[in-house]
């Protein structure tokens, strides 16, 4: 077995943003290893996906299309990348760590009697895989001892999107043997689809509130500078537990987790729980009046004050930078 291949994820005609996550990941990976990187895009109609696959820095693009794979099933998924995954021999798989995902990897892990190491958030060299344990609060080493293939599935925020190399990478169709009566589930509706869900995992600026606000009706502030900023509201647990903001705005290892270009952290200490949600953020900046804030540990800039008059002022400047 050799090289690395890496499952991209689609659906409703739109690339999941975390697939070139694990692109990055797949990448850098084969990159250590001095192996090739390959890409797997699968549906029913994929050739625009593969088109723009086949402009990075690929071996080749493995297009798994057949009818069966139109609405994403488990055991459709599992049935073709099976048959993929024989065919090609990989020595690494690497998926995005989605919804979808956690859904049918698993399976798909074991009908090659391995594990699937999940939610890696490092690859040291070896390959060593790195996972958080107790809500972040440990790290564990994973390392595959036997016959591959491994299954790995990359953290959102670990691996950036815009560190993919670009090339040109062969093309080649593969048409899984697929029966109706190995599908046995039916396609149900994409989870977290309802209108009013907030997907912070896509927002590239997020502006977030914590417990130094004191009281709801202070949030108003803060959400005057993300509009300011156009940016999306976001939360630590304390502000969604005590129902001054949706959970769904919530970021952490209970919540969201978020990579955004900018972050900023307001009236938020920095509990662990809390970093591991946000820790991929390209820049932080933290607003608070406690210097000793673990926060200020991981932000880029930092502002030690009063937030009740820092956001203010702050929200001002980039109005009358809009002019």
């Amino acid at each position: 077995m050799s090289g690395v291949l890496v499952v991209m994820e689609q659906r409703g005609g739109v690339w999941n943003r975390m697939s070139f996550e694990a692109l990055a990941a797949g990448q850098q990976l084969a990159a250590k290893l001095g192996m090739e990187c390959s890409g797997a895009v699968i549906g029913e109609d994929v050739d625009a996906f593969v088109t723009e696959l086949a402009g990075k820095k690929l071996a080749k693009v493995f297009a798994v299309q057949h009818a069966l794979l139109k609405d994403y099933t488990s055991d459709g998924y599992v049935a073709a990348l099976k048959s993929l995954v024989k065919q090609v021999e990989p020595a690494y798989v690497v998926l995005p760590h989605t919804y979808q995902v956690r859904d049918f990897a698993p399976a798909l892990a074991t009908r090659f009697r391995q594990a699937l190491i999940s939610d890696v958030i490092a690859i040291h060299d070896g390959p060593v895989f790195v996972r958080q344990l107790l809500q972040g609060k440990l790290n564990a080493d994973y390392k595959l001892t036997g016959a591959g293939p491994c299954f790995v599935s990359v953290q959102a925020g670990t691996f950036r999107a815009e560190a993919v190399e670009e090339g040109a990478a062969a093309v080649e169709s593969f048409a899984p043997q697929l029966e109706a009566s190995q599908i046995r589930s039916k396609p149900g509706e994409l989870f977290r689809e309802a209108a009013h869900t907030v997907d912070l995992g896509a927002a590239s600026v997020i502006v977030s509130v914590g417990r130094g606000i004191g009281e709801q009706e202070n949030i108003g502030i803060v959400e005057e500078l993300a509009a300011a900023l156009g940016a999306e509201l976001a939360a630590s647990r304390p502000i969604c537990d005590n129902g001054w903001l949706p959970m769904e705005r919530q970021v952490g290892s209970s919540g969201q987790t978020v990579a955004p270009k900018l972050y900023l952290a307001i009236g938020i200490s920095g509990a662990i729980q809390h970093l591991v949600g946000m820790k991929g953020s390209k820049t932080v900046i933290a607003i608070n009046k406690d210097e000793n804030a673990p926060i200020f540990e991981v932000a880029d800039y930092g502002v030690v004050g009063d937030l009740f008059e820092v956001v203010p002022a702050l929200t001002k400047a980039v109005l009358a930078a809009k002019g």
